[in-house]
């Protein structure tokens, strides 16, 4: 999996070097008023940008934010996130609102060796989601070599994740040759033992495949948030009105005999929560009580204490954990306190190494403040699941090897 860096594209004075990045990141504000509301992303890219314009390339960068579905979108404008950009990186990033046709080349032409210039959302344009050989060959028609540092993204056979390391001379960038570094050792089964992993978020049909993959190479499996509720339910346990996916009990039975024939075997464990925090709405928690059983009216919508326990007790015997997903509603006091509480214990505990798989596992660490506790933070979400199970990730497998 050992991939070509930015050195290997020579010298790069005067070029024009386009760069995908992952700058999908959240907005808050309206209008002209829209701000970043979260800039770890940019932050994690920062090293490829500056290491280029050291190089004294021409830099171009190119991302997509949310969904707009192929047409424009001017809350999903990119034009803020050049805006804060700039200020990290304390120098002018230019902003064209186009992504290819004569407004972008000639946005491309304007640069001097070491500047920065952002074209507008990539799926803007139906070609990119496509994968459309078309908006490929007009992209790559803006650039003298391409660098791809968008982990969050490689896992999508769009047209700047796969098409641009086709047609240019390509190379990644720091960010996804980190990822890979990280998250490799999980993915081929060398991370220093006891692994455990911590598996949360709401939906068990995204886990199944990284759950078949991990119960053969893992210590321990700790299972949270909305999924827990249909292996419970798989077992014949009260869930009362928690959110379940019917379609998915026959592959929470198979998940659960798999375990339950390793854990013969060689001991390893899946673990599901003892009790449960619920309430009657989501939305209101005027019902809230910790359970071991949940009653009828009432949803789980975080794990309980003794849950928590039992959860840390097995941690504490590991010497690399890797969580992904949030083992409640996190961003609905009282239902963050499991989640806070394992991002407190992995962040404070420098005896395990940790990874975070991105998405609201991160958005807690970093709400907390104690991402920079933890070994690695990635920033991918469906990424990192894919890639640790061991799928082939499309925008990896376009890029050349070392």
């Amino acid at each position: 999996m050992a991939k070509r860096g930015i050195d290997s594209l020579g010298k790069l004075q005067g070029k024009r070097v386009l760069v995908r990045v992952d700058f999908n990141v959240p907005l808050k504000g309206q209008g002209a008023e829209r701000t970043v509301g979260d800039d770890y992303r940019l932050l994690k890219a920062l090293p490829t940008i500056q290491a280029l314009r050291e190089r004294k390339a021409r830099v171009v960068l190119c991302s997509h934010l949310g969904r707009p579905k192929g047409k424009p979108s001017p809350e999903l404008s990119l034009r803020p996130i050049a805006a804060r950009l700039s200020e990290l990186l304390e120098a002018p990033v230019a902003f064209v609102p186009a992504i290819v046709g004569e407004a972008a080349a000639a946005a491309v032409d304007a640069l001097e060796d070491g500047q920065v210039l952002l074209l507008e959302n990539l799926r803007f344009d139906p070609g990119e989601e496509k994968n459309d050989p078309a908006f490929g060959a007009a992209l790559a028609s803006l650039a003298d070599a391409y660098v791809s540092d968008a982990f969050g993204a490689v896992h999508r056979a769009h047209a700047s994740v796969v098409q641009l390391a086709e047609r240019l001379p390509a190379a990644c960038g720091s960010l996804i040759l980190a990822e890979v570094e990280k998250l490799g050792p999980l993915r081929d089964g060398t991370a220093p033992g006891p692994v455990a992993v911590v598996l949360g978020g709401a939906k068990l049909d995204s886990k199944i495949p990284v759950l078949k993959a991990l119960v053969p190479k893992v210590d321990a499996i700790c299972v949270g948030g909305g999924m827990a509720y249909t292996f419970l339910k798989a077992m014949g346990k009260p869930v009362g009105d928690s959110k379940v996916q019917d379609d998915m009990i026959p592959e929470a039975h198979a998940i659960l005999e798999r375990a339950r024939i390793r854990g013969r075997e060689t001991g390893r464990e899946l673990l599901l929560p003892r009790d449960h925090a619920v309430a009657t709405s989501f939305d209101d928690p005027t019902g809230y009580k910790v359970v071991e059983e949940i009653p009828a009216g009432y949803m789980g919508l975080d794990v309980g204490p003794q849950t928590i326990a039992e959860y840390v007790h097995c941690l504490q015997g590991a010497r690399t954990v890797f969580w992904n997903g949030p083992l409640g509603v996190f961003e609905k006091p009282p239902f963050h306190l499991g989640t806070h509480y394992l991002a407190s214990y992995l962040g404070y505990n420098r005896a395990i190494n940790t990874v975070v798989g991105g998405g609201d596992s991160a958005a807690a660490a970093r709400e907390l403040g104690l991402d920079e506790g933890m070994d690695w933070v990635s920033t991918g979400g469906g990424a990192s699941l894919e890639f640790v199970q061991g799928d082939d990730l499309p925008g990896l497998v376009a890029l050349p090897e070392a």
